[in-house]
């Protein structure tokens, strides 16, 4: 094949894949003009309008009633523990456990470029009056965290409601080459750096390591005290590799976390079952404690 050929060749191929790209995007409503570059230090982008009214309440109603005192991993034994540094409350849904969970998570796969099944569960969150996340990172220190699917190469955060002040996310660690100008509609904490207001439907995305794999400290991001209302999120932590860890048999009666015990008795089992105890679609992490299998 002579030059020519092979560029009309390669023009061809491209032509065929960004068509796919759009058909692709269109079936899941995805619109790239919705988004915005809105840092390189760290790598943020905002898509406004990713979910629509509907899409936010229906994730907002299938976590109510089942939020739980919301854990950090300890950088050094990897272990969830509770934390006066995340006062929120949350809990997990499984992958696709509806028509609208799955359209979401594929509408994300579509966005980021980053394969559906590299993502975790999406984890609803609810932080009330008061109510925050102190800086931190979304990628690992632990080994044993990155034994399951690597790092956290990204992160997105959708936002279910609207907050009337504070609530916001911020990035202290942000290098821009311009001050991001900030009124009295801002909360102080936002000011500490590049801060991005939750509005209902919006979703940001940023990456947590470089491209070339190294972890990117910029990344450093936090949830604001909510001011005034209430606030309502989504999050979808995604990893290099393909995320999950290695099924047990139902029959068996183990724990797979060290804080199942301590889970069961502030009444997990019942509040998050599908995450607890398992379901026909989804593996339960905590059968032994919930007394779900005999030992």
């Amino acid at each position: 094949m002579d030059s020519r050929n092979f560029l009309t060749f390669s023009l061809c191929l491209l032509l065929i894949f960004v068509n796919k790209l759009k058909t692709s995007a269109s079936s899941f409503g995805f619109d790239p003009t919705r988004v915005t570059q809105l840092s390189w230090t760290p790598r943020a982008f905002l898509y406004k309008g990713f979910l629509s009214n509907d899409e936010c309440d229906h994730l907002i109603n299938l976590a109510k009633g089942k939020l739980a005192k919301s854990m950090v991993t300890d950088n050094i034994s990897g272990k969830r523990v509770d934390s006066e540094e995340r006062t929120s409350s949350g809990m997990f849904l499984y992958k696709r456990q509806d028509d609208i969970v799955a359209n979401v998570e594929a509408k994300l796969a579509a966005w980021t470029f980053l394969p559906e099944e590299n993502g975790e569960s999406l984890q609803i969150l609810h932080y009330e009056n008061g109510q925050k996340y102190d800086p931190h990172y979304d990628f690992f220190h632990d080994q044993k965290a990155l034994q399951i699917g690597g790092h956290r190469i990204a992160t997105v955060l959708m936002y279910l409601s609207n907050v009337k002040k504070g609530g916001e996310t911020v990035f202290p660690m942000w290098k821009g080459k311009t001050t991001q100008l900030k009124d009295g509609s801002w909360s102080e904490c936002a000011k500490q750096g590049y801060a991005v207001k939750p509005r209902k439907g919006d979703a940001l995305l940023f990456f947590n390591l470089h491209p070339n794999a190294t972890t990117d400290p910029t990344s450093l991001h936090g949830s604001c005290p909510v001011i005034e209302g209430e606030k309502w999120s989504a999050t979808r932590w995604i990893h290099v590799r393909s995320f999950g860890r290695s099924f047990k048999k139902q029959s068996e009666c183990v724990d797979e976390d060290e804080s199942c015990e301590k889970w069961a008795k502030n009444g997990e089992c019942e509040k998050n079952p599908t995450y607890m105890v398992g379901s026909e679609t989804d593996h339960g992490y905590c059968r032994k404690s919930c007394k779900a299998c005999s030992s």
